[in-house]
């Protein structure tokens, strides 16, 4: 029987997600134990996501354990993970992707179904990630929208508290930690208008490269389709040079169309691209050749 030492944060999203791999690796005669590592995204809770230094603040630490040998797998969320992984690393296996939209959850005082999304003229919205921010505003430049930190429950509580009218999540998380939201509205934003981040609701499984044992047990979890998917919204990213604080949502969905959308500012002024893919290799440099003409124009 392989042990495993799975490497995770300690939000109640991140152990829901790394409990979630400990059985499945359980059901394949691994034993195994988790240990919670803190970031520096963890740390940093005063500053949105695009005044925190670099890229990797949700994960650089965890990759760091993993190349000291302190644990075995990192379990993450795949859409929080650099493009360019660290020297020694790799993703072994995805998983199956969950729903990968974003949600508005919207208090019940400032719903209103004459409005787009059915929010209220003039909302305070929070999110601190630029690609919400800068989609937000696209659709609807009447609203404010004010940062927003914190773990899901700890935000779903701000506006719970009337911080907030509304505030935009990643459904996938809202539906892995079932949480009760009756007392708001919900939304789901269309992905094809609304684009998700690249890899949203896909966890990232992380190894040593060389643990030869530990792949080849992975790979029994892995979807191949999945992978092929997300690996193309990702090099859309990386070739951007970005990290999860890009004002950009990229999302191939199971029917192989890809849905692009890209803010040169946060003023909801975003170039939005639409492809039928046939033809995975060198899509990612066709939609940045694609970016780049509509920029050079003002698009």
């Amino acid at each position: 029987m392989k042990h495993v030492v799975i490497g995770s944060r300690g939000s109640d999203l991140a152990l829901w997600q790394a409990y979630f791999v400990k059985s499945e690796l359980e059901k394949l005669n691994c034993s195994v134990e988790i240990n919670i590592i803190k970031t520096q995204g963890d740390k940093i809770q005063h500053l949105s996501f695009d005044k925190l230094e670099g890229k990797g603040f949700f994960t650089k630490e965890i990759e760091d354990a993993l190349l000291n040998k302190d644990i075995d797998l990192a379990v993450h969320s795949h859409k929080d993970l650099e493009t360019t992984p660290p020297a020694g690393l790799k993703i072994s296996c995805v998983s199956e992707r969950a729903n990968p939209c974003d949600i508005l959850l919207v208090n019940k005082d400032a719903f209103d179904t004459t409005q787009k999304w059915s929010l209220k003229a003039n909302a305070i919205v929070g999110t601190s990630s630029a690609r919400r921010k800068s989609q937000l505003l696209k659709y609807r430049t009447d609203v404010t929208i004010n940062d927003l930190r914190g773990n899901v429950p700890t935000r779903i509580d701000k506006l719970r508290q009337g911080n907030y009218d509304a505030i935009l999540l990643a459904k996938a998380g809202v539906d892995r930690l079932e949480l009760d939201l009756s007392e708001f509205e919900e939304v789901v934003l269309d992905p094809t208008e609304f684009v998700p981040a690249p890899a949203q609701g896909v966890l990232g499984l992380q190894i040593r490269e060389g643990d030869d044992e530990l792949h080849a047990v992975l790979q029994q979890m892995n979807f191949p389709d999945v992978q092929q998917r997300i690996n193309l919204e990702r090099r859309v990213l990386n070739l951007l040079d970005g990290g999860c604080q890009l004002p950009l949502g990229v999302y191939c969905n199971p029917e192989n169309e890809l849905y692009v959308s890209y803010a040169q500012s946060l003023d909801g002024n975003c170039i939005d691209l639409h492809y039928s893919v046939t033809e995975f290799n060198g899509m990612a440099e066709e939609v940045i050749s694609d970016l780049q003409a509509k920029a050079s124009l003002g698009a």
